[in-house]
């Protein structure tokens, strides 16, 4: 059997690599926010054991939450992993930690501040941690849409419906306008709920997680799907579209599953024969219909788990996660689908040198990097949880 660390090919020194790995910055995508002090050099021989040091020496005082697309060198720190709405419950449940240090990205350390307590601090390592799907919806965008929608009268038919992976502020609108927040794991019993409501769905951000869950497990057609492009005049689409429609998508996607393609998929069947495929639902269109496999992070984590030893797996999902899947099972051959670097750049962006960074500054009695949601926000957002929280 291949030796599963074959499969990997590391980025090499270009401007793309570093970007990804968080080593660079993207002033047009990223809010580009520097630590206030002096970050540790990575090439010190100590972060470890400083944090370890400042870790113990906060105690109970601090719970780490580390997502599964994190680099291994946060991981190790975390007191929990998981996906971004486990970590948030997480969070929720330890109401005596007076820090949360959040090892994600922005719209998750928001989530975990409006599901805990008002004396608890959430924090992020690095501000500059954002989502590029979470930023693809702009409050004001979606205002705009919705009063395209009442002036055409199809209002009162509408549930939004909004992906776990989004803003705050998004996620308040969807709760004042009575609609629900959903993850990759319960998108179905989500839209199930909402067609009770009404007949239509607006669906936010991610266009594929949208997609693929009305089309492939709801038995909808295409055709049935509309997609809002907010860069474009009435979103691109006619009156009659609209009002037809039974699924209306925004325009957003995931920038790393949006990079696998079909060509991802029929290339490694050919190089690795009886391959089993398992994809991402925030995956195009077409390569989820061409997966074998289709199912949330945690899903996929269970179904490698329990996966025969010598089976075969090429996984389209974040690279971090996959290559310490591959590590965790060394006797099934788990390879990344597409031969291409696939970080999730902004997760990138939290390292040891910001944890590190982070953990001395509490234990100095400095809190940095507070993510707080204002009330009203928070208020509403909470709605839109609760009946996510609330579904059979």
């Amino acid at each position: 059997m291949t030796d599963v660390t074959s499969t990997w090919t590391e980025p090499s020194n270009t401007p793309l690599a570093l970007l990804l790995l968080g080593k660079a910055t993207d002033p047009a995508s990223e809010r580009g926010v520097d630590c206030p002090g002096d970050l540790p050099a990575p090439s010190d021989p100590d972060l470890v054991a400083r944090a370890t040091a400042a870790k113990a020496a906060l105690g109970d005082r601090v719970f780490v939450l580390g997502h599964h697309y994190q680099r291994d060198e946060v991981i190790q720190f975390a007191d929990v992993t998981g996906d971004s709405f486990k970590l948030a419950q997480q969070a929720a449940a330890r109401p005596d930690a007076e820090f949360i240090v959040f090892c994600g990205v922005h719209f998750m350390a928001e989530s975990a501040d409006i599901l805990t307590t008002p004396s608890q601090r959430v924090i992020l390592p690095d501000l500059a941690a954002g989502c590029s799907m979470a930023d693809m919806a702009v409050l004001g965008q979606v205002e705009t849409a919705w009063e395209h929608f009442q002036d055409l009268g199809i209002t009162d038919q509408i549930v939004p419906v909004t992906y776990m992976n989004s803003s705050a502020d998004i996620k308040g609108f969807v709760g004042r306008n009575d609609g629900v927040v959903c993850t990759s794991s319960n998108a179905k019993r989500a839209l199930d709920w909402s067609f009770e409501q009404g007949s239509k769905v607006f669906f936010l951000p991610d266009q594929h997680l949208g997609r693929n869950t009305a089309v492939l497990e709801m038995g909808f057609e295409l055709d049935d799907c509309v997609l809002y492009d907010p860069h474009k005049p009435q979103g691109g689409l006619t009156d009659e579209q609209l009002i037809n429609a039974r699924m209306i998508l925004w325009r957003g996607h995931c920038s790393v599953h949006g990079r696998f393609t079909i060509d991802s998929v029929r290339e490694v069947r050919e190089r690795v024969p009886g391959v089993n495929v398992l994809v991402h639902p925030e995956c195009r269109h077409d390569v989820v219909r061409a997966a074998d496999y289709v199912g949330s992070t945690e899903y996929i984590i269970k179904a490698l788990d329990a996966a025969p030893s010598g089976s075969a797996w090429a996984v389209g999902t974040e690279l971090n996660l996959v290559r310490r899947l591959a590590l965790a099972h060394p006797d099934k051959q788990i390879m990344f689908l597409d031969r291409a670097v696939c970080y999730c750049s902004t997760m990138n962006r939290i390292d040891l040198p910001h944890l590190v960074w982070t953990l001395e500054e509490l234990v100095a009695g400095r809190v940095p990097n507070v993510i707080t949601v204002d009330e009203k926000t928070a208020r509403e957002a909470r709605v839109a949880l609760d009946r996510m929280l609330a579904l059979p």
